[in-house]
């Protein structure tokens, strides 16, 4: 896995040996970022389930302003950091170690919030101790300058294959939309999901109230659908 075009063009990403995330091939990758074009530009870019950063570094390489990544593998995690250091990206890139789904719904209102769900104390002392300190609060929200939570203008959801997850993150973006001030998504953004063609009709038959399905590109086992406000 490479980075294509852009600033840290031919540089190679560190990839896991185990199972579990959904790398995107270099052609799926190129074809993605030929469709956003000058989108990518000064863009503040989402990438959730985010594995190990390839689509937002791609983003950064090609001009995004900046990106978060959001990956729950700690040791997926670290390697997300390695891989910015080796593209010399970092400055712009914000990794945070938790659940996407947790992330989504500390942006959602409170008054479609699920009851918190308690979760176990740290038992790290520390920085000193032995392996990463978790931030257990209610969920660590990146601020933009103003002190408000970030708005993005790409959002990028790549969770694990056939466990309906990405329609699950789609429903609750949905449901956050009513931000409409200081929303996830930005009003001129857009959502892009990377499933397996199977999964599609699950996706499809979210009912969204704020986005539709404006676009999808299919490329062998791997099918990108777009996604954009309804027009008012």
């Amino acid at each position: 896995m490479r980075v294509v075009t852009g600033a840290a063009k031919g540089k190679r990403l560190k990839s896991p040996k185990t199972v579990g995330t959904r790398p995107i091939m270099d052609r799926v990758k190129t074809a993605l970022f030929d469709i956003l074009s000058d989108e990518v530009d000064d863009a503040r870019f989402l990438d959730l389930f985010a594995g190990t950063g390839g689509v937002g570094i791609e983003a950064l390489s090609r001009g995004a302003e900046y990106a978060t990544f959001i990956e729950m593998n700690p040791k997926i995690v670290q390697l997300v950091r390695e891989n910015l250091l080796i593209t010399g990206l970092t400055a712009q890139g914000e990794v945070i170690q938790g659940d996407s789904f947790k992330f989504l719904q500390a942006h959602m209102p409170a008054s479609t919030q699920n009851p918190p769900v308690a979760t176990p104390k740290s038992t790290s002392k520390g920085p000193t101790a032995k392996g990463p300190v978790q931030r257990e609060r209610a969920f660590y929200l990146p601020m933009s300058r103003n002190g408000q939570p970030r708005t993005y203008d790409i959002i990028y959801v790549a969770p694990p294959q056939y466990e309906e997850m990405a329609a699950r993150a789609l429903r609750m973006l949905d449901a956050e939309a009513v931000n409409t001030e200081n929303g996830l998504l930005a009003k001129e953004g857009q959502i892009i999901i990377q499933i397996h063609p199977k999964e599609r009709p699950g996706i499809v038959a979210v009912e969204c109230e704020h986005y539709a399905l404006t676009d999808e590109r299919r490329y062998g086992s791997t099918l990108l659908l777009f996604y954009r406000r309804h027009e008012d």
